[in-house]
């Protein structure tokens, strides 16, 4: 795990003491649901996953949450007749920051309930990893207002992780840095990135975006985070350290015991523990140790008086106090930041494309599943969630390994599903895309991966099986066959095609030849070249009788392997001799002997 700097070093070297005090004080309280990982027990024993992990093992907020119990600000109208407090101010979460936890908890209970993955899960990573969004300093829309960028993973006490994004994400063209409010690094973010707010961006700064890729991350590989197990191996998968996952869950049980929203801007950065007279927390300034302070400017108290001023908006100075003449009415405060609206119903998923989809085993599909979606009076609906789920008895799996995701409509209402891998099995399988919470009919996608094709058989020597010479007279037949066997590596090569050709006696391009030596086909007729020849699982191959015209000479028989191994077979044609009955040089007697 990456060294700790300045304030954190030293919060950091007595970390263990403190968790352990943590978790004896949240174990005595007997909460239900603690989850708390008791120091030197389960997170030390448990298994740290391989690969790189999300944050690339940067450094972090070592910070501890405070030993009492949150308090919960009481609700107006309650029985019990108590003042409206905030409770420890560790506890509040900023309204945005707060929105996007749960909303991404929403979506993957939807998507994939057999995680159970709780937001409070969320908000303890978003703690240690940036603060909560730099105390949730981000726009209406969650995208922060500064990117937060962490050190160069340069291999100086951290991970050694050249750029993997031409800068795109972080900047820096020469390594990565993690990135964002949860801090993912460019290459981790390529394959995990989510558009959580539905504006048609994948925006590791962007808190919505951010906290549902790491919900469907912590949820990889079909865990259920309530089985504990499975809970230390997500969280340690985010960062590979056990002083990390015990700082995590001390902030998960503090979180489950109780919390409360703020505004925006108003959280407590670590390092502080109350916020500054700007709402932010005197902590690191990009969320990450040893960074500077950024504090905006403040305008000094009204002359007169000694009650501070008003706080202003984070990244800027407080508005001076205007004077409200009688019988006006004060200013109104301006409504606060809406969140994104809510998609139009959808009553209808309209399939684009084809309705079926092949590959072959162990590569990728070339289509893409498209739907759109629509409402009942024919209009496309923008930020609708569409399901695409793989079902039936296959390896294929999205991205990730998994068979379920959820994708959100663009301006277009087209829901893309991701390119889906065919997986190590042939057989046939389908994809229903569904639109979630509404009725609208699903749509199904037929799918099947054919067999890998097996690899062709190889040679790298073809020869004759005797050194025989060749020999046949015009008019009829050689009496011995050709026969050739061919090896790979000193190994007979079984079901290597092999082609044969009657050739001209050129040596720099052999073309077939129209005279002297044939062979004959199904029908009899005379063919010179031969092709789906194949040796047997010995590597012989026997070639079928040749024959001879009237023609006398010598003779090229060239034979070729698929892979381009060649061989040359001379053949000799001898033209035939006659043996009269009588010596044509005697003249016969035309007197009878005695």
């Amino acid at each position: 795990m990456a060294a700790q700097f300045g304030r954190r070093l030293r919060k950091g070297a007595t970390a263990t003491t403190v968790a352990a005090l943590v978790v004896a004080a949240l174990s005595a309280s007997q909460a239900p649901g603690s989850t708390s990982v008791p120091a030197g027990e389960r997170a030390g024993e448990a298994t740290e996953p391989p690969g790189t992990p999300v944050t690339g093992n940067s450094p972090y907020f070592t910070d501890l949450p405070p030993l009492n119990t949150p308090n919960k600000p009481n609700k107006p109208g309650t029985s019990i007749d108590l003042p409206v407090v905030a409770g420890p101010a560790e506890a509040g979460i900023p309204a945005t920051v707060l929105d996007a936890y749960k909303r991404a908890e929403e979506t993957i209970r939807d998507t994939k309930p057999g995680c159970r993955l709780p937001w409070q899960l969320l908000a303890a990573i978003g703690k240690v990893e940036s603060g909560q969004a730099r105390g949730g300093r981000v726009d209406a829309n969650g995208t922060t207002l500064t990117p937060i960028l962490g050190p160069q993973l340069n291999g100086v006490g951290f991970a050694n992780i050249s750029d993997t994004d031409n800068g795109a994400y972080d900047g820096d063209t020469t390594h990565d840095r993690a990135v964002g409010p949860m801090q993912f690094i460019p290459s981790t973010w390529a394959v995990w990135g989510q558009d959580g707010n539905a504006d048609g961006r994948k925006n590791p700064n962007n808190i919505y975006d951010a906290a549902l890729a790491a919900g469907r991350y912590l949820c990889a590989h079909d865990r259920d985070l309530s089985v504990q197990g499975d809970l230390d191996q997500a969280v340690l998968g985010y960062n590979r350290s056990r002083e990390y996952l015990r700082t995590v869950m001390s902030w998960f049980d503090y979180y489950r015991r109780g919390n409360h929203e703020v505004p925006d801007g108003t959280g407590v950065l670590p390092g502080s523990g109350e916020p500054d007279s700007h709402g932010n927390g005197r902590g690191s300034g990009n969320g990450l140790p040893n960074a500077p302070v950024t504090t905006p400017p403040s305008t000094p108290d009204t002359p007169g008086g000694d009650k501070p001023s008003t706080p202003g908006k984070p990244g800027g100075g407080t508005k001076p106090p205007t004077t409200t003449p009688p019988g006006t009415k004060p200013p109104t405060t301006p409504p606060p930041a809406t969140k994104p609206p809510a998609p139009a119903p959808v009553t209808a998923l309209e399939r684009l494309g084809s309705a079926s989809v092949t590959a072959t085993e162990g590569e990728k599909f070339t289509d893409r599943l498209r739907v759109r979606a629509k409402t009942s009076a024919g209009k496309v609906v923008a930020g609708a969630k569409v399901q695409f789920q793989i079902i039936g008895d296959t390896a294929a799996r999205f991205p990730g390994a998994e068979t379920r995701i959820v994708v959100t409509t663009g301006t277009d209402g087209i829901a893309t599903a991701p390119t889906i891998g065919a997986g190590g099995r042939p057989g046939k399988f389908m994809v229903r895309a569904k639109a979630l919470g509404t009725t609208a009919p699903a749509v199904d996608f037929a799918a099947s991966v054919a067999a890998k094709p097996a690899p062709a058989p190889q040679s790298d020597a073809l020869v004759r099986t005797s050194d025989k010479e060749l020999k046949a007279g015009t008019g009829g037949s050689f009496a011995d066959a050709v026969e050739v066997k061919a090896t790979y590596k000193g190994r007979a090569a079984a079901g290597v095609g092999v082609s044969a050709t009657m050739v001209t006696d050129d040596a720099d391009q052999p073309v077939e030849n129209d005279k002297g030596p044939y062979f004959k086909d199904a029908d009899g007729k005379t063919v010179r070249t031969l092709t789906a020849l194949k040796t047997d699982a010995n590597g012989l191959l026997k070639l079928p009788e040749i024959f001879t015209d009237g023609n006398a000479g010598t003779y090229k028989l060239r034979l070729t392997t698929a892979d381009g191994v060649v061989l040359t077979v001379e053949l000799t044609v001898t033209a035939a001799t006659t043996d009269p009955s009588t010596d044509p040089s005697t003249t016969p007697s035309s007197t009878p002997t005695e």
